[in-house]
């Protein structure tokens, strides 16, 4: 497997929403409702891209060969108040990768990146039901609170969020 910052390329934008309407169809709270269409997924990603493409931004992709595995995205533009502060959004592994260390690898660069980039907080949410809680307190994060009735389940019904926070240790290089 491998890491890489994801560009404004047609098969990128091809190979996010491929794994966007995958996610969507099995439940996974990001923001989009069940049936997720195509042209809805790509507009999404293209706007995303293009913020990654203005420096707002890391989208990261996880690769095995030519098949995009997972993502993730390290949003890096705060108000001039918060310039220390980033967040993490839209985790996704491929149904047939996970429990493989695919999100924890995509976690650990957005992290390294973070602190690269001089942020020393990171805050993220998830939803409460069938959401990665115990996934984000496993690496470390804190939980805050949840906010009850937050978003609409892809599927329909209401869940609450939890949001999470962690100040990132500073990557040393290796030597």
């Amino acid at each position: 497997m491998r890491i890489t910052a994801l560009t404004d390329q047609p098969e990128t934008v091809a190979a996010l929403s491929d794994l966007l309407i995958e996610v969507v169809a099995n439940g996974g709270s990001v923001s989009f409702m069940y049936p997720l269409a195509r042209e809805d997924a790509a507009a999404f990603w293209k706007v995303s891209l293009a913020r990654a493409v203005a420096g707002d931004r890391v989208v990261l992709g996880a690769w095995e060969g030519d098949e995009l595995i997972g993502t993730v995205t390290l949003d890096l533009a705060m108000p001039p108040n918060q310039p220390h502060r980033a967040e993490i959004a839209k985790l996704m592994t491929r149904v047939s990768r996970r429990g493989r260390g695919v999100a924890r690898s995509l976690m650990r660069e957005a992290e390294r990146i973070a602190v690269e980039r001089g942020r020393t907080l990171l805050v993220l949410d998830t939803a409460a039901e069938e959401g990665a809680a115990g996934f984000y307190e496993r690496l470390g994060y804190i939980r805050v609170g949840a906010i009850p009735g937050y978003a609409l389940k892809p599927q329909g019904g209401l869940t609450a969020t939890i949001i999470f926070y962690k100040a990132p240790a500073p990557v040393r290089a290796p030597g």
